[in-house]
């Protein structure tokens, strides 16, 4: 028992409960209530997708996989990763399937870090990385972005926070929540500030295929990052598979060793049918992908145009399926922003606080939802910023 009589360590009493979770519990207990808060899809996973799941169940195959996940998975997703982006991964060696890249970020972190090793995070970012990184015994560097470079982090800024300390950089783009998109010649120049340091590169690809009228740069493609890159990927946002829990790594093979050492005494391995089923959407999944790419980008050209009307600065997003408009004007912070809104007009959003200290004076809206309720959500909160907007 620690000297404050808890039986909880001291490491998990200190982190905070999601913020996101308020909201929705919050949520939960109101009705006619839109939603721009859930950062999912709201299309139905395919069905030729969910038949495989379906036929896996029926064929029997309810067994442990290899903990590295079933070898035909991994074989088709090294052939894609070299067919998209040019890179070759052996998929015996240097492929993991994970429960979603959510448990591919927890795994690198613990892989790679020692206690006091220092990880530097463009903020805002998504809300799992700084938890993940102290649960991991590690320290969290901020690097702050904004709304003037839309939200993409520099390479000077992440140079002048390395230390002696300092394992990893972790960047997520596609952001979440921003919906920002990094230039390559900016990735370039962070490439070349890894090279120079011998630092690790832990890179969160997971909305890699939801970009708008922009090439996605994959971090592992750059010149020599392979080697120092933990690239993490999965079927969630663009195959709509987020109840499926699948995704993947993909690094060099010490590193990959090193994850699945921690994922075979925690997972054991990801749901065979829901393997099954993320192998179906590889081999057959792009044309549904590029349907609700083309429906995210509508509803994001009709959420961007519609914030900025009611006087919600917003820039462009360029990825995911978020908007992340400034509230400034309201003279709320993002936390009264986000309450308010949901009591008195009933549209449920994210405060940007939640995503890190740069977040403050900003939202996340989600256009993951329809058309009609864009509208109708952007209608009330037009009404709520006149009622709000400071004098």
């Amino acid at each position: 028992m620690n000297p404050e009589g808890s039986p909880i360590s001291r490491r998990v009493r200190d982190i905070p409960p999601s913020g996101i979770r308020r909201f929705f519990d919050l949520l939960a207990s109101m009705e006619g209530v839109i939603s721009l808060g859930v950062g999912e899809p709201d299309f139905v996973t395919p069905w030729h997708i969910r038949e495989a799941g379906i036929y896996s169940l029926e064929q029997g195959y309810t067994s442990y996989t290899s903990n590295y996940g079933l070898l035909e998975l991994r074989e088709e997703l090294a052939s894609h990763i070299a067919g998209r982006r040019g890179i070759s991964y052996d998929p015996q060696r240097e492929l993991l399937i994970t429960v979603g890249v959510s448990e591919g970020v927890d795994l690198a972190l613990r892989a790679i870090l020692d206690p006091g090793d220092e990880v530097i995070v463009h903020d805002p970012s998504y809300v799992s990385y700084i938890p993940c990184t102290v649960l991991a015994g590690g320290a969290f560097v901020p690097v702050p972005t904004n709304l003037e470079n839309d939200f993409q982090v520099r390479a000077g800024d992440i140079e002048k926070r390395i230390t002696q300390r300092t394992k990893a950089i972790l960047l997520g783009y596609p952001s979440n929540p921003t919906g920002a998109v990094m230039d390559r010649e900016e990735l370039v120049k962070i490439a070349k500030v890894a090279k120079r340091h011998n630092l690790l590169v832990i890179s969160d690809e997971i909305y890699e295929r939801l970009v708008y009228g922009v090439e996605h740069t994959c971090f592992a493609s750059l010149p020599g990052m392979k080697e120092r890159t933990i690239l993490l990927r999965g079927f969630s946002k663009a195959y709509a598979m987020t109840g499926w829990r699948i995704g993947y790594a993909a690094a060099r093979d010490e590193i990959i060793e090193a994850m699945m050492k921690i994922h075979q005494y925690t997972i054991m391995c990801a749901p065979t049918m829901a393997q099954m089923a993320a192998l179906e959407a590889l081999k057959g999944g792009d044309a549904e992908v590029e349907e609700m790419v083309a429906d995210y980008d509508q509803r994001r050209r009709v959420m961007v145009k519609g914030l900025n009307d009611i006087g919600l600065t917003c820039f462009e997003p360029k990825g995911a399926f978020y908007a992340f408009p400034s509230i400034k004007g309201t003279g709320l912070s993002s936390d009264e922003f986000a309450e308010s809104l949901l009591i008195e007009d009933k549209v449920a959003v994210v405060p940007g606080s939640t995503f890190g200290q740069c977040g403050e004076g900003h939202i996340r809206c989600c256009y993951a939802t329809s058309l009609e309720e864009i509208e109708e959500a952007l209608e009330r909160m037009a009404r709520f910023v006149k009622r709000h907007r400071a004098r």
